[in-house]
């Protein structure tokens, strides 16, 4: 299959980051297919438009997130979406000679010490982690794959309150959209996100009137990554 060198296939093409990639970079070679046009839980489905598009990448972004309890209640759904609806894309960007590149979750890591490195062990701290994880084992099978652990959020900050006793690395969708060009090559696993802070220091920058909430029952204390080798790809 003749690859146009530039063209990316999304998926989940629309879905929140999606919304935000495409005000954020020249879509010249970007495509975002509808479920319709492209559905992951059918690999005859995702196979005809691979083959139709012969794209070079294939950025995964398509899962399911929130609400976060959905994974708790609807196991079967986050099962096929977030594990089953990946493998269907390994096997067809396998097939097809297509890098893939998959968004997953800096919420893999345990969440304890914080300041978590690539090379880690991975301990997800709850269900839909969980899902996100079975996603990276069949990723990791393909070689010619890139998996990026991220902690992205939307701008603005959507909630009322934040947590002031969790440290993370919160992201803004737009400032991963932004260095996507320069991590298309790279393979293996690369955590992104921000400065290392309380969720509360994070979101009070940009609205003032938010409010201090603990998060103690909810997340472990610290699951903040080590961003070294994203300073280094990005710099």
């Amino acid at each position: 299959m003749k690859k146009n060198k530039n063209k990316i296939v999304v998926s989940g093409g629309n879905g929140r980051f999606a919304m935000v990639l495409k005000k954020t970079i020249s879509l010249k070679n970007y495509y975002f297919p509808s479920k319709s046009q492209m559905n992951i839980l059918n690999p005859n489905s995702l196979e005809k438009y691979l083959k139709l598009k012969k794209p070079k990448y294939f950025m995964h972004v398509a899962a399911l997130s929130r609400p976060m309890n959905i994974h708790n209640k609807e196991i079967s759904k986050s099962i096929d979406i977030n594990i089953i609806g990946t493998c269907n894309v390994v096997k067809a960007c396998e097939k097809l000679k297509i890098k893939l590149i998959y968004f997953s979750t800096g919420y893999v890591y345990p969440g304890t010490k914080g300041n978590y490195t690539e090379k880690d062990s991975v301990n997800p701290i709850n269900k839909y982690a969980i899902s996100k994880l079975g996603g990276e084992c069949a990723v990791r099978m393909y070689d010619n794959s890139l998996i990026l652990r991220i902690m992205m959020c939307e701008k603005p900050f959507i909630h009322k309150s934040a947590f002031y006793d969790i440290k993370t690395n919160f992201i803004f969708q737009e400032d991963v959209a932004k260095m996507i060009p320069k991590l298309l090559n790279k393979k293996g696993i690369i955590n992104i996100g921000g400065k290392t802070q309380s969720v509360y220091n994070f979101a009070k920058k940009y609205n003032k009137k938010i409010k201090k909430t603990s998060g103690k029952k909810i997340f472990p204390p610290n699951p903040s990554m080590n961003l070294t080798k994203l300073k280094k790809i990005i710099n």
